[in-house]
Formats: structure tokens, sequence, C-alpha cells
């Protein structure tokens, strides 16, 4: 069910654009917007020539807390491919570097944490996430809604499990083996450490609420490692306390992991708006699970494979215009990957699926 609230906006909050004809926004709240709305996740990034150019020297981490660059990263994609809605530039483990946890992002690899959190000591010496760590991220996003014109901008932070993840293994990981091993053998430590990951990100998202953004996604990009038993236990209140704690803002809230189509309903739970597909399942079997019990159809975001980027247009014309049908399954459907765009994709492909969708009816 819609868990959006129908109360004013935080007071909080800055005073808000006319965003009321949104087709992003009116198909996040179950309406019927003018078009099908179509979004890229990554879409900001190696993909475009002129996010090389601009980054060109520069580390991830320091782009990220550079208001201007990131505030022009994220609209070079709204600019070049007239996608519905701007992501902003970031990374899931920006909160955990502003607070004061030794991360990094290393090229090729991924994050990577110097000193891996395993330990009852460690957890109790997580720093906590002041807001004004993430100053710079707010100013960056106070300058893009000042720029974005009629085009919603969304927020992000990573949740719970995918944060712990990387500090518990060190960096990325296939199998997660020390994650699940420290989350069975001492369920206590592990959820004091996913009550604090919880908070650093529902600080984050506050954040960038409360500088202008208009709705925002949570990434629990490895919890499809998890098995559904282990979702509810472990991960979903934690999720539930990141995005419950939102519910004031009264924005949409997208929950996207990959890997989760035996967990759609449990995310649904979580306090999800919008519940994000990968491509591993179609959308209306997607909608099919999640209103199994009686629910009423929710808004689904995906899930086109991005591995199919570089297949032939007729190809990926076909896809596009089966994943619009069975998006019509549910209440409303944002058009977008099933993951991230790869960085080798030629932009024009993308350009190209935007005007697709858009010329198709909703």
């Amino acid at each position: 069910m819609n868990t959006m609230s129908t109360s004013a906006p935080s007071r909080r909050r800055p005073a808000q654009r006319d965003l009321s004809e949104s087709p992003l926004l009116v198909a996040a709240r179950g309406g019927r917007p003018s078009r099908i709305p179509v979004w890229f996740m990554r879409q900001a990034g190696r993909s475009l020539p002129e996010y090389r150019a601009l980054r060109e020297g520069v580390p991830m981490l320091k782009a990220c807390f550079d208001p201007e660059m990131l505030a022009e990263i994220t609209l070079q994609p709204v600019r070049r491919h007239g996608v519905d809605a701007a992501i902003l530039f970031s990374d899931i483990v920006v909160p955990l570097s502003a607070a004061g946890v030794d991360i990094d992002i290393v090229p090729g690899t991924g994050p990577v944490v110097a000193a891996p959190i395993r330990t009852r000591q460690a957890v109790e010496a997580l720093p906590v996430l002041d807001p004004a760590q993430v100053a710079a991220v707010a100013e960056g996003v106070g300058l893009l809604v000042g720029r974005l014109g009629e085009t919603p901008l969304i927020g992000f932070a990573g949740a719970p499990f995918t944060l712990a993840s990387y500090l518990i293994e060190g960096g990325p990981s296939r199998n997660y083996e020390h994650t699940k091993a420290l989350m069975r053998s001492d369920p206590q430590l592990w959820h004091a450490l996913a009550g604090r990951l919880a908070d650093m990100a529902l600080t984050f998202l506050r954040a960038q609420l409360d500088a202008g953004a208009d709705a925002v996604q949570l990434f629990d990009s490895w919890a499809g490692a998890l098995s559904l038993r282990e979702y509810r236990e472990f991960v979903l209140p934690h999720s539930a306390k990141v995005l419950g704690g939102l519910a004031e803002y009264d924005v949409p809230r997208i929950h996207f992991g990959v890997g989760t189509g035996e967990l759609l309903t449990a995310m649904r739970e979580a306090g999800a708006d919008v519940v994000g597909v990968d491509w591993r399942i179609p959308l209306d079997e997607a909608v099919r699970r999640l209103t199994a019990d009686g629910s009423p159809a929710p808004a689904v975001q995906g899930n086109l494979d991005p591995a199919l980027l570089g297949a032939s247009w007729p190809v990926l014309e076909a896809e596009v215009r089966r994943i619009v049908a069975e998006g019509r399954a549910a209440a409303g459907h944002i058009f977008n990957l099933g993951h991230g765009v790869l960085p080798g994709v030629d932009p024009d492909v993308l350009t190209r699926i935007v005007g697709l969708v858009h010329e198709l009816a909703p």
C-alpha cells in the first residue's frame, strides 16, 4: 500500500518548485502522468564524455564533496538525454567517509575499508554522522534545485545492509561470508551495527531533503544475497527505520536492490512507495507478487537489462515496448534499467530510449 502521507511537507524544507505535473512524481504517487517517466541509474557517470572530461584527475570522493562539480555532473544527463529526473551524483559510502570512516573508492575495485568492522569495539567506535559533515552535499542540492527547472531531483543513500556489507567485508564481495557469519553468529552485534548505519543513512537523506530534493531512493544493492527469512529478521527493521523516518517529508520513497525478486514484498513493507525491480523478473510478475496478499497494486520502477544497451536497436526497441506494456499492470511505472548504466555504453542509445519511452502511451 502507498505509505506517503497526505500532510504538508516538513517545515524544514525550503520553498518548493511547482512539480505537481512532473511525470515522475505523478507516477510515483500512483497517478496517470502525461507520459511515462524515464531516468537511468548511473545516468551521471562514465558513459558520458563530458563527465570523463570534468572528472579527469579528480578522485571520486573529492568530486562528491564539491558542490559545483556534483551539481554539474548531476545536470549532464538531464541536458543530454531529456530524462524526467536527475539523481544526485554521489556514492553510497559518502556518509561513511563524511563521518570519518577510513574508506576510499578505488578505481576498478570499488569501496575499500582500511579496517573492516567485525568486533563490538569496532562497532562502538563507528562515528555518528553530523549533518554539518555533509553540508557540501546539501549545498550541491541547493544549487541543483535552482538549476533544474521542472525536473525533479532524486536524493539517495545506501541501505544499512549494503553499507554493513562493505564495512564488514572490507570491500566488494561475491559471497558476503563475513557479513553472514557475523549476522547469524552475533545477532545483537549485527543489529547494533545496522542500527547505527540506519541512523547515518537517515541523517544523510534528511540533509538532502532539507536542501530541496524531491524524492529519494534507498539502494540496498546487495540484499539479493539474502533469503527472505534473513531479510525479514536482519534487514527489514533497519530499512524500515530509514524509510519510515522520512514519512514527514511527504516525498516518494523508492527502494531498490539487485537480485531481490524474492524480497519484493518485504522491501515494500519497509516503507517503499515505489518498488524498484531488477531485470530478472518481468514487471507484471513483480506486481503479481506484490499484490498476492490482497495489497493494492504498487508503483514500480525498472527494468531493462543494462547489458542489452549494447544490442542492436531492434532488440532494444522490442525490450522497451515489452517492459512498458508489462509496467501497465502497476499503479504507476517509472521506466529505468534493472541496475546501472555500464561505463562503455553509447550515450546516444540512452537518448534514443528516452525518446521511445516518451512516445509510448502511459
